[in-house]
């Protein structure tokens, strides 16, 4: 079974569970493909999630998506009788024809990834959108409904109710949220479950001893928004501060709530005491967690009724046998015990909460006690391995064919465990095996650059590429970036929906911080050229190239034809970390320097050139461009073509010869070369 796993978001920094769960499926084996309607609002990433085998796959811009849907009613693909009803029934907040919009995208990647079962974190927008793919495609889904989702987000128990009965299963993450749901999903209840969120072990290794700090640190991580109820935890710090104890409290987070937290941290002369950090990485603030005295989460719930369901970061505390201070509220006694693993207090409580701060912070030994037993109950209860299972287990039941999933028992998890510990201590090995810098040479298809689409440079590129797919090349289009200013012909709007456009510069920056090695090798090798692009250029093509790397390793890409001077630049680079061939067109006036082309040509087999200076230098392999004249009138090329000698307005045949050398070049190994990995 290859399952697909969707979000509404990915990846988004407070959702650590969600990572922890895939890659502990990828440790047993199961083959995943991962969608998310929309990029993530920062480049930020916790460093696990690198290690993440599976893709992920963005919808494109709305405006593309725009002409999927107008292309998809030409054709009946476009499921007209769900979005009316959906509107009918739920009115226009729900979004039905844009749900059904990213359903047709999804729909078609992950039927061409293979992918049996669809995986909806959230009971959300993402599990909406799941109805529709199911619609298009027929392939089943299953929910985790964690508590705001369905609580507040969802916005309709009429539509939780339809997600839930159209859903192979739904998981809860608690039994309080199961309760909630059955109540509101009675029909569904049977098929129900409650499942725990889990976290990797791997990362929290035991203490030798409790943190002992001189001055008691207390941490706390969320977002900072109203239900997480920070503005309690100032005030409980603020009476801690009259008592005159000696503590220091650290916020790890971000939100909407910040300044008015700072300012009332102002306002109460905290500021020597308590600090607001930011988001963090994940890394960073494991290592917080471990070095801190006391974990507190002040959970509330705010004036629309939303509250902390299972907070992860309180199972992570835990987990690093650190006391927790939280409140009794919707699922949190699930994983904290009271007067065992830490202390409880009712929600909105300040006085409270600083009581049971000062027991912790005057108590050395309780705060120790309670951190081992806080962290034998995640060993007991929490640990990955034993959360996954249960979830393995309904994939199994409703996974039909071949493909089936092995019943899986403890045993034969801490096997494949070992067996991927071992990997884990060869990590070049496990790099090069998943980011693509080991050979990936398979023959026959071919990546077209496109650097922005529609571009005036590029008058016929949707008839050159259909001359293309009519003799039957390989051909996958990766457009750089959507040109939204460009009004679209008819062309454009039926090769729309062939063509593979890379996600915002939000997910291409995180790349990039995401291997500052690799980075700095790439800066530097352009630093020790003699001929250079310029740095933006650079740097906006290198971005495109670090994403692309990954998507030609997936479309077993052996070549890639950069469509202008500028893709070219991208193009060598992928040379570098792909082992691709590479060709070219140059457009009449390109924007990179001369000099730099001539250099650039001479690691192409072959291309396109319209200067004719430049051609006679070249190889045979490198053609007339006729193309870059066909936007003028036929009568001024026929002109043209006597003055020079060649035949420009002769269509068939250029485009077999163009054809017939992109074949060639597609079957051809690339020269063994030093790769530049990171």
């Amino acid at each position: 079974m290859r399952l697909g796993y969707f979000y509404s978001r990915y990846p988004l920094t407070s959702q650590t569970f969600c990572d922890a769960e895939m890659l502990a499926l990828e440790r047993l084996g199961v083959a995943l493909e991962i969608g998310s309607v929309y990029p993530p609002l920062t480049s930020l990433r916790h460093e696990h999630i690198s290690r993440l085998r599976a893709p992920i796959c963005y919808a494109p811009p709305q405006k593309i998506l725009k002409i999927w849907e107008k292309n998809a009613k030409t054709t009946s693909k476009w499921p007209g009788e769900l979005v009316d009803r959906h509107e009918q029934k739920y009115g226009p907040s729900v979004k039905a024809e844009q749900r059904a919009r990213n359903a047709l995208y999804f729909a078609e990647s992950f039927l061409r990834n293979g992918v049996d079962h669809v995986h909806v974190q959230f009971a959300n927008r993402a599990a909406h959108t799941a109805i529709f793919i199911k619609e298009i495609s027929g392939i089943p889904f299953s929910v985790t409904a964690h508590g705001q989702d369905f609580m507040k987000d969802l916005g309709d128990n009429n539509l939780l109710r339809e997600i839930c009965g159209a859903a192979e299963f739904v998981a809860a993450v608690t039994d309080y949220s199961r309760e909630l749901l059955c109540q509101r999903c009675p029909d569904s209840a049977a098929k129900i479950y409650r499942i725990y969120n889990g976290i990797d072990l791997d990362h929290f290794p035991p203490l030798a001893s409790a943190t002992m700090n001189r001055v008691a640190r207390v941490i706390s991580v969320g977002r900072l928004v109203a239900f997480k109820g920070f503005e309690h935890l100032i005030d409980a710090c603020a009476e801690l501060a009259r008592r005159g104890l000696d503590f220091r409290c650290e916020i790890i987070g971000d939100g909407p709530l910040r300044d008015a937290l700072q300012k009332k941290i102002d306002m109460l002369n905290l500021s020597p005491r308590v600090n607001l950090l930011g988001s963090l990485s994940q890394e960073v603030v494991l290592e917080k967690l471990r070095s801190a005295d006391i974990f507190a989460l002040a959970s509330v719930t705010d004036r629309q009724g939303a509250s902390d369901v299972f907070p992860t970061v309180i199972i992570e505390a835990m987990a690093a046998a650190r006391p927790v201070v939280s409140t009794r509220l919707a699922g949190i006694p699930e994983s904290v015990i009271p007067g065992e693993t830490g202390l409880l207090v009712s929600p909105g409580d300040t006085s409270g909460l600083s009581q049971a701060l000062e027991q912790l912070i005057r108590d050395p030994e309780l705060r120790a006690r309670y951190g081992r037993a806080g962290r034998a109950r995640i060993e007991q209860h929490f640990r990955i391995e034993q959360t996954v299972a249960p979830l393995l287990q309904l994939f199994e039941r409703i996974s039909v064919g071949p493909g089936r999933l092995r019943n899986l028992d403890l045993q034969s998890v801490r096997a494949i465990e070992l067996d991927y510990a071992e990997r884990e201590s060869a990590p070049k090995a496990f790099e090069a095996e998943n980011t693509g810098s080991m050979p990936m040479f398979q023959s026959g298809t071919i990546a077209y650059l496109i650097d922005r689409w529609p571009d005036e440079d590029l008058p016929i590129i949707e008839r050159e590429l259909q001359e293309l797919k009519r003799r039957n090349l390989s051909i996958v289009p990766f457009v750089c970036e959507l040109n939204p200013a460009r009004h679209f012909t008819r062309s454009m709007e039926r090769m729309a929906a062939e063509l593979e456009f890379l996600p915002d510069a939000m997910v291409m920056e995180a790349e990039w911080r995401a291997h500052p090695a690799l980075a700095q090798k790439l800066e530097e090798e352009r630093a020790q050229q003699e001929h250079r692009a310029s740095s933006a250029i650079f740097l906006r093509q290198a971005r495109f190239a670090l994403v692309l790397r990954r998507m030609l390793l997936d479309r077993n890409v052996s070549h890639v034809h950069a469509t202008s001077s500028r893709a070219l630049v991208c193009a060598l680079i992928l040379q570098e970390l792909a082992d691709v061939t590479v060709s070219a067109t140059i457009e009449p006036c390109p924007e990179l320097p001369r000099n730099w082309i001539e250099g650039a040509l001479r690691r192409c087999r072959g291309g396109r050139l319209s200067d004719r200076k430049l051609l006679r230098e070249r190889s045979s392999s490198f053609l007339f461009d006729k193309v870059a004249f066909h936007s003028g009138s036929r009568k001024a090329i026929g002109l043209l073509g006597k003055k020079i000698g060649i035949d420009l307005t002769e269509g068939a045949s250029f485009w077999e010869e163009w054809s017939e050398l992109l074949g060639r070049w597609s079957r051809e190994k690339p020269p063994t070369k030093p790769k530049i990995n990171g």
